[in-house]
């Protein structure tokens, strides 16, 4: 028997919320759905679960399953996720029903959310497949997300199409929450919406995104059983967005190359090798996903000589098949959203939130209340807050493929607008290699722009007082660290973020020099978010001030509860010392003592103690023993180190040893902001550091 809804609200009998994501049919686009509800579960509830009730044969591991793993937060194992295979469901119905309710309600206790992703007629499929999802759902107590396909069909066609399937679902006494048309033509959309007014559940249409069924370079490779023999090994991530049989001669070829495109040709045809290899890296040119050489052919001694000394950067691959059945395979490869496909996720991720109000569909279902924060939540509350009012940041290494793929990133969520410092044609070129749309993006080569004069006047005058003359000021403002803070100070754009490729000095120098510190504040400083496993933390100074004096402390202090304020965190500040309260005595004590009056008379609404040490002041036992009578002790969200030698250790030593996501470092107490990135900076440490450097700017 099925669980009934109660005043709107859906959960499985163990307390988890459940959603079922079903399809009537194959290639309906259900990891694009799936991703988007997954998505926006870990950003409401901590511990979101994944479970894939019926799994394909004849594979080891189901890759929408492993897709969607990467981005759950219960921590759960492969095994843990499964119900029964398709021979098992087609063999004893009833006992695999069974067994997947089971093995649900195992996982589901550990859960507070769980996504359940419906099976994908890839195997033994039968008319009789959704009424089956329909049957699992019911049994589950999870409302239906339907995923329909509306590729090659009109809108009263989708809407036959979901009429049938909502009777389907009905008579297996399931809940359809919602109705999702998916790989519409973007022409029909509205239309297709309109077809599906009246039938009851809310209903949303997704436009086809052609990236999303690209194959990569790598899948291409297997398709063709092929042998890669030279180019960049990052590159066999990328998608090919379009297929070319170059049999004709090279001219050609040229005319009808597009961006992101595989060419076919056979290995003895030196004219086109060389043809397409130089427009690839020719400015004006498109530029190719890879090479495919077929027919057995290797390159002649020569032309192979000739490449290797080009030092191209895209994939080339070799082939023992024909011409026609070398493109009669890569024809047939059909692209998948994997794990590792950021590209795709990212897409995919960016249609759900164009078109698909997620929050309002899951508040309809009653999700629950989080009662605390996790580092999931926290970084999609970043992007959501940074997306709310678009900023424009600037980002001086334009060399740095790093860079360059976060900058896609950023702008294919709508994060913020961007400008790139850099030489625009090999930015814009390796970007495309990389798979990173930066056609929204500006470019400026500050070796070059025509703002050079203009900046050079501006520093001249700043500096002045430091003897610096505008022929000085010239060379200086070439550097990218320079011209991106003059780019801040003039409001081209509104934040920077730098250090991939630089020092903290190097970014931060000339911050000090020309943007200088903002009203009331004395001390540039910094925080580090610490995102734990079940709250964020604010720490500061780690990065900045080497050896504080009391009214340097305070100002560290106020600046990070303004700081913690604007990124939702309750400021409740400690600041620590290797003592608690009056038990301890000393200089360093002692500056902590004064640094925390100071702070007391400058924001006396602020809630501040001091001096503490760190277990009392995060820990409610110890607090309760050391300062009972605290409005901070056991509560602290924002903690002041007495230095930076123990505020930088702590903070590696809690990220290394907690698994904490540490964020940062975020700068604070300037006019407007610039934010430093470490050098071992991944690319979802930029995304979150441009976001928050976005924020920033929100508040100016």
């Amino acid at each position: 028997m099925s669980e009934t809804p109660k005043n709107g609200s859906w959960s499985s009998r163990d307390g988890a919320f459940a959603i079922y994501v079903a399809s009537p049919e194959g290639d309906t686009g259900k990891s694009t759905i799936a991703l988007g509800l997954m998505h926006r579960l870990t950003a409401t509830v901590a511990s979101v679960g994944v479970f894939r009730p019926i799994t394909r044969l004849g594979e080891d591991r189901d890759y929408i399953l492993e897709l969607l793993l990467g981005q759950s937060t219960a921590g759960l194992p492969y095994e843990d996720c499964v119900g029964v295979g398709y021979e098992q469901l087609h063999d004893d119905p009833d006992g695999a029903l069974g067994e997947i309710v089971d093995r649900y309600h195992r996982m589901a206790e550990k859960c507070d959310a769980v996504l359940i992703v419906g099976s994908d007629y890839t195997d033994v499929a039968a008319p009789s497949e959704l009424s089956t999802n329909a049957r699992i759902a019911a049994n589950l107590g999870a409302p239906v997300v339907l995923a329909v396909k509306a590729k090659d069909r009109s809108p009263d066609q989708v809407a036959h199409i979901v009429d049938i399937c909502l009777g389907e679902i009905a008579a297996q006494h399931a809940h359809t929450a919602a109705v999702v048309a998916n790989r519409c033509d973007p022409a029909a959309l509205s239309a297709v919406v309109d077809a599906l007014k009246g039938f009851g559940p809310t209903c949303y249409a997704l436009p086809e995104e052609p990236l999303l069924v690209a194959p990569s370079v790598t899948e291409l490779q297997q398709a063709v059983e092929g042998t890669v023999i030279g180019g960049d090994d990052i590159l066999l991530t990328r998608e090919a967005m379009h297929v070319l049989v170059a049999g004709m001669t090279a001219e050609h070829v040229l005319e009808r190359l597009t961006e992101g495109v595989a060419v076919i040709t056979a290995g003895d045809r030196s004219d086109v090798v060389l043809a397409v290899l130089s427009a690839h890296v020719a400015e004006g040119f498109p530029s190719l996903s890879c090479l495919i050489l077929n027919g057995g052919l290797e390159l002649h001694p020569a032309i192979a000589t000739l490449v290797a000394g080009l030092g191209l950067r895209v994939p080339i691959i070799t082939t023992p098949f024909g011409t026609f059945e070398t493109a009669s395979r890569v024809a047939a490869a059909r692209g998948r959203v994997t794990s590792t496909s950021v590209r795709k996720i990212d897409t995919a991720l960016s249609l759900m939130d164009t078109h698909v109000d997620t929050a309002d569909l899951l508040s309809r279902l009653s999700i629950p209340i989080p009662t605390v924060v996790t580092p999931q939540m926290f970084t999609y509350q970043l992007l959501d807050w940074a997306r709310s009012d678009r900023k424009r940041i600037v980002l001086p290494e334009g060399e740095d493929d790093r860079i360059l793929t976060a900058a896609g990133r950023l702008l294919q969520r709508g994060v913020a607008d961007l400008t790139i410092l850099g030489d625009e044609a090999q930015i814009r070129a390796r970007a495309a290699e990389l798979g990173a749309d930066l056609a929204s993006a500006v470019v400026i080569d500050p070796k070059t722009s025509e703002l050079c004069d203009k900046f050079a006047e501006q520093y001249a005058e700043m500096r002045k007082h430091k003897g610096v003359t505008v022929e000085q000021a010239r060379e200086i403002i070439h550097d990218v660290s320079y011209f991106g803070t003059m780019l801040v100070h003039n409001g081209m754009v509104d934040g920077m973020v730098s250090g991939a490729r630089h020092t903290t000095a190097h970014t931060v120098r000339p911050a000090f020099e020309i943007i200088r510190t903002t009203a009331g504040v004395s001390t540039v400083s910094s925080i580090f978010l610490m995102c734990l496993a079940d709250r964020v933390l604010a720490y500061g100074d780690c990065a900045i001030v080497p050896d504080p004096t009391a009214e340097q402390l305070a100002d560290i202090a106020v600046s990070s509860a303004h700081t913690a304020a604007r990124f939702g965190i309750e400021p409740r500040v400690a600041m620590l010392s290797y003592s608690t309260g009056t038990s301890g005595t000393g200089a360093d004590v002692d500056k902590v003592r004064t640094a925390t009056n100071l702070v007391r008379h400058r924001e006396p609404d602020l809630l501040v103690d001091g001096p503490i040490q760190y277990d009392a002041a995060v820990e409610p036992s110890v607090a309760k023993s050391k300062m009972p009578d605290s409005k901070v002790a056991g509560r602290a969200t924002v903690l002041i180190f007495p230095d930076l030698n123990t505020g930088n250790n702590t903070y590696k030593a809690v990220q290394r040893s907690a698994g904490a996501i540490a964020i940062g470092p975020v700068l604070q107490g300037l006019n407007k902001p610039v934010n430093d990135l470490s050098r071992g900076a991944l690319v979802e440490d930029i995304v979150n550091t441009v976001a928050i450097t976005a924020i920033q700017a929100q508040s100016l």
